[in-house]
């Protein structure tokens, strides 16, 4: 059997085979991840579109920037898994696979003959991990599900707003994040699991389980107090002061999570009293008196602008931060230190800056790899190298449509 590991860039999970059935977010995110570790990553499109998210503007070449951001360091090969043969190629990539990841709804690959208990009896080692909306056995189980969706049944976008303000979805599509994020730990647990046991397993990831994991703390307050935590916009449900407050020219962010910075908050405001204040003293009385201290603090606050709360709060080490646009995110000296931004080069959308993933391992945060690919890029090199296919094997599979190597053909017609 020919090794699948051209994609060797070092890595803790180097030599790990991950064949990847997702599209849009909730799976391209947590490949994502894998291949940043080191997993060698084969993502499966539908021919002719590819993954949606190929199509959504603006673009870098031909590239969106919506898959750029979702699937660098892939490879992509474009298979009609409705047809017997691209299915049986699919089906031979997943016997070699440790790992399968796929976000259909529950059911949708069992009825194209790839769902977990069709593929592990080819391969009983392998890890398959589906991330739906609501998982396998949910009373909505059926239902379409998006981000959007997510939070708003989590309870997640209840918190989002500012008090007497109309609810608000987070800015980050956390509900397909936190989807792709605990399926990176349930496959990570299960290959450990593997490697103790030799058998593999089925991981079953609901965004809205995941969501609702995040709630912590929030979900507590409801548990212990028997209401839910009220909106409170930048600020803490418990803790104060905590979030944005106004200066002369924009806001800045404060967090006095302990007693300490309090203390050297007050100092920063000029204002040592209200430390010995019998109302702001100790957490519970400054959340029982948060309105009367807010108040005081913005009108402390208001005198000045940002630049001289951001260095005076510096120097009294207390927690503060301006609040950046992404852009200037992007652009600020930490990014630069930590070497989160790479440049990646495509042979036909050029260089590309992508922001590589957050891990380090003995303090070397592993390369990025490859530019995003073209759907069907790698077709022909996924046939040949890891299936063992020859030339006419290869070309005959395309010429009936089972297959397509589109966007390699137009890769290098473009070269030319």
């Amino acid at each position: 059997m020919t090794a699948w590991g051209a994609l060797d860039r070092g890595g803790p999970l180097a030599g790990v085979k991950v064949l990847d059935f997702s599209r849009i977010l909730s799976g391209p995110y947590a490949t994502l991840t894998l291949a940043d570790m080191g997993a060698d990553v084969i993502k499966v499109e539908p021919l002719g579109t590819g993954d949606a998210t190929r199509d959504f503007p603006p673009f870098k070449g031909p590239l969106s920037h919506y898959f750029i951001a979702l699937n660098r360091g892939k490879r992509s090969i474009a298979l009609d898994l409705k047809d017997p043969r691209g299915l049986g190629v699919a089906r031979a990539l997943a016997a070699q696979a440790d790992i399968v990841i796929e976000n259909f709804r529950p059911g949708v690959m069992d009825r194209l003959g790839l769902g977990y208990d069709q593929l592990s009896q080819d391969n009983p080692g392998l890890i398959y991990c589906g991330i739906s909306g609501f998982g396998a056995d949910s009373p909505l189980t059926d239902r379409p599900a998006f981000d959007i969706v997510a939070q708003a049944l989590s309870g997640a976008m209840s918190l989002n707003r500012a008090p007497g303000q109309p609810p608000n979805k987070l800015g980050l599509p956390l509900g397909d994040m936190a989807g792709s994020i605990f399926a990176v730990h349930g496959v990570l647990a299960a290959l450990h699991q593997r490697g103790q046991t030799g058998k593999g397993q089925k991981v079953d990831v609901a965004m809205l389980d995941s969501l609702m994991a995040m709630l912590t703390y929030h979900a507590q307050i409801y548990f212990v107090s028997g209401k839910p935590p009220a909106p409170v916009g930048t600020k803490h449900p418990s803790i104060v002061p905590y979030g944005a407050f106004p200066t002369s020219d924009g806001h800045v962010i404060v967090a006095c999570l302990t007693e300490t910075f309090w203390v050297s908050f007050t100092r920063c405001l000029g204002l040592p009293e209200l430390a010995e204040d019998p109302r702001f003293a100790r957490y519970d009385e400054r959340l029982a008196n948060r309105d009367a201290l807010e108040a005081i603090i913005d009108d402390r606050m208001r005198q000045e602008p940002t630049a001289y709360w951001l260095d005076r709060l510096d120097a009294n080490d207390v927690p503060n931060a301006p609040i950046l646009d992404v852009d200037e995110a992007l652009e600020q000296p930490h990014v630069a230190a930590r070497g989160l931004v790479q440049t990646v080069t495509h042979p036909t959308a050029g260089e590309m800056r992508v922001v590589r993933g957050p891990l380090r391992f003995d303090g070397v945060a592993p390369d990025v790899g490859r530019a995003p690919p073209l759907a069907g890029e790698d077709t022909l090199d996924v046939l040949a190298e890891v299936l063992g296919l020859d030339p006419a094997a290869c070309e005959d599979l395309i010429a009936s449509g089972a297959a397509s190597a589109y966007g390699r053909a137009t890769a290098v017609a473009e070269e030319n």
